[in-house]
């Protein structure tokens, strides 16, 4: 399963504008931008207004139904680990695999040690395309980064086997979230989280890092713009210039 270069994340708290929130993505369609609808919900979210997994999944599809929509849309579980994961197999086909709380914990000797082995290659100047200045790496770097990341990553790896078990490899999107934490990451910390996760078979189609500032609900950017949109250029070409497993 792959999901489309553009998609727009649609989170109906209480269940009631699938229908709208699919007819603005397809005015977006009719105006030339092939975006695909993904109608979220968090574990958090299910508790506060009383509902299930399998809510969304009925709003998503009567909504795709009444409309007539024959392009992708997805279904996703949002901000899951694996204590809450399992009430939104059946209905779920994208999964946000939340570790911002694993940033952090402690890795053994001998993971840390591996992660370190298998970065000799970048050591020196990482030069990214796009990115003016090369990346100096160093064993001081690449050891501050695996402390800090690797067990987030290890996490990841935990949840989307669980998923395998229960749906099957193929068969559902995964996205690793990293943003509900204070320090922001660095495309340098994209790298190498990237790498970790391609290292474990984790095959993160989207991810969800920290960038400077603060996005709350229902108000505007609170923080730096061209701090942000220098971030956010940059991990873009971070990606551009990785590729990742099936």
């Amino acid at each position: 399963m792959e999901l489309s270069k553009y998609s727009f994340g649609v989170g109906d708290r209480f269940s009631h504008q699938g229908e709208a929130q699919l007819r603005a993505i397809i005015k977006a369609n009719k105006a030339g931008v092939d975006v695909s609808p993904v109608w979220n919900k968090s574990n958090r979210e299910h508790g506060i207004v009383k509902t299930k997994p399998e809510h969304v999944r009925t709003e998503a599809d009567a909504a795709v139904k009444a409309l007539g929509w024959d392009k992708l849309y997805f279904v996703d579980a949002d901000h899951i680990n694996l204590t809450t994961v399992a009430p939104f197999v059946e209905s779920s086909d994208f999964f946000t695999l939340d570790v911002a709380a694993f940033i952090g914990d402690e890795s053994s000797k001998e993971a840390i040690e591996s992660f370190l082995a298998s970065c000799e290659k970048y050591k020196g100047a990482l030069q990214i395309p796009g990115i003016a200045e090369p990346i100096p790496v160093d064993d001081k770097l690449l050891i501050e980064i695996a402390v800090k990341f690797l067990a987030a990553t290890e996490q990841a790896a935990n949840i989307y086997q669980y998923l395998v078990e229960k749906k099957g490899k193929g068969n559902f999107i995964t996205e690793v979230s990293m943003d509900e934490v204070e320090s922001p990451q660095t495309p340098v910390d994209l790298f190498f989280i990237l790498k970790m996760l391609a290292d474990k078979g984790v095959p993160a189609q989207t991810i969800a890092p920290k960038f400077t500032g603060r996005f709350n609900k229902g108000v505007d950017y609170v923080g730096d713009l061209k701090q942000f949109a220098k971030e956010f250029e940059e991990d873009v070409l971070v990606i551009d210039n990785l590729s990742f497993p099936e």
